[in-house]
């Protein structure tokens, strides 16, 4: 039986990847004008980010266990094996609440196969590993072989990111108050990468126009090869500036090909507009 694929919407798939690659998605919330809202399903990012540029501060919340509990009981039910792929822990309580809801269904389905990953991910970064496990699910791959693989994926994803606005990173509590204030008045793009599920700062670029260059500099310096893999690109609601990283990447590396895809609501609300990620491994194992 083909193993089922299930992720949450922190990995910004959009809703034909989701089909064509029949994975199950499980939503994170979003709060919003005294409303919640189900992440990629009952609000858009666009909603999200034009709502942040009007000075409104969106709110999220993690998927509940409850939420995670009618997905996997489905499919305990059909006894079809199952790997779930979470939102970096680091970031959110959302792989805690899958653990909550897996040991509950597993108690009732002693004999269920299901296998959850932590992958220490974000973004696109987290949606190229789900898209590699649901590919080798729809070859009939084997539970414990896909499993292994998108362990080894999810440690070896480079994410090298900037935002716009270094207010939004304040909000979250990822810089000071004065440092956002700094940064802004002297045009300073922040670059930062994900390190073991944590954000981390990683450089200050003075000036936009430096900071794509430095990006695929970065991806030069931190990359294998590049050839075989499909290289992730996120953005904020700045298509423009994502398909001009696009095209400077392809110029330079010969890649397999480049996703780009809008950073979804959780992620967005925290990143804010204009949030520009570059996703890549340092070595894919296929």
């Amino acid at each position: 039986m083909r193993v089922q694929i299930i992720a949450d919407s922190a990995c910004d798939l959009t809703d034909q990847d989701y089909k064509d690659y029949h994975i199950e998605r499980v939503s994170l919330s979003v709060l919003l004008d005294g409303e919640t809202y189900q992440d990629g399903q009952t609000i858009s990012a666009k909603t999200i980010y034009d709502s942040m540029r009007d000075g409104k501060a969106p709110k999220t919340a993690q998927a509940a266990p409850e939420d995670f509990k009618r997905v996997f009981m489905k499919y305990a039910e059909e006894n079809k094996p199952c790997l779930y792929l979470g939102f970096s822990s680091e970031l959110s309580g959302t792989y805690q609440s899958a653990t909550i809801a897996a040991q509950e269904v597993q108690d009732q389905y002693p004999n269920w196969q299901l296998q959850l990953v932590d992958t220490k991910c974000a973004s696109l970064g987290y949606g190229l590993v789900v898209l590699r496990a649901a590919k080798l699910a729809l070859e009939n791959h084997s539970l414990e072989e896909i499993t292994a693989k998108s362990r080894y994926n999810a440690e070896h994803t480079e994410h090298i990111f900037t935002v716009d606005d270094l207010e939004y990173l304040y909000r979250g509590g990822r810089v000071s108050k004065s440092a956002a204030f700094v940064g802004t008045l002297l045009k300073i793009k922040p670059l930062l990468h994900v390190d073991d599920g944590k954000l981390i700062p990683l450089e200050k670029i003075r000036g936009s126009k430096k900071v794509l260059s430095r990006m695929v500099d970065l991806m030069d310096d931190r990359g294998g090869d590049f050839s075989n893999q499909t290289i992730g690109i996120s953005h904020g609601d700045a298509l423009d500036k994502a398909e001009q990283l696009r095209d400077m990447i392809q110029e330079r590396f010969d890649v397999a090909g480049v996703e780009i895809r809008m950073v979804g609501s959780t992620v967005g609300a925290h990143s804010g507009p204009g949030t520009l990620a570059l996703f890549f491994s340092n070595d894919v194992y296929n």
